[in-house]
């Protein structure tokens, strides 16, 4: 639903890197560029923003 915040892994603070990581995947960048641009090394880090849905809007219709 909403990105965490932190790894859930090793801790590391991840929330802030998912829209930079949006923003890329947006202008057409591979997956693994995208994730570079971030500045996130960890496979546990690229996991959290890899494997996030963004379900907001279905969850909160009434915004």
């Amino acid at each position: 639903m909403i990105i965490p915040v932190r790894c859930f892994t090793c801790g590391k603070v991840v929330g802030s890197a998912y829209e930079a990581y949006k923003a890329s995947m947006a202008k057409g960048k591979k997956s693994k560029d995208a994730l570079d641009a971030t500045g996130l090394t960890r496979f546990c880090c690229r996991r959290m923003i890899i494997s996030h849905v963004d379900l907001i809007k279905e969850a909160a219709p009434f915004e």
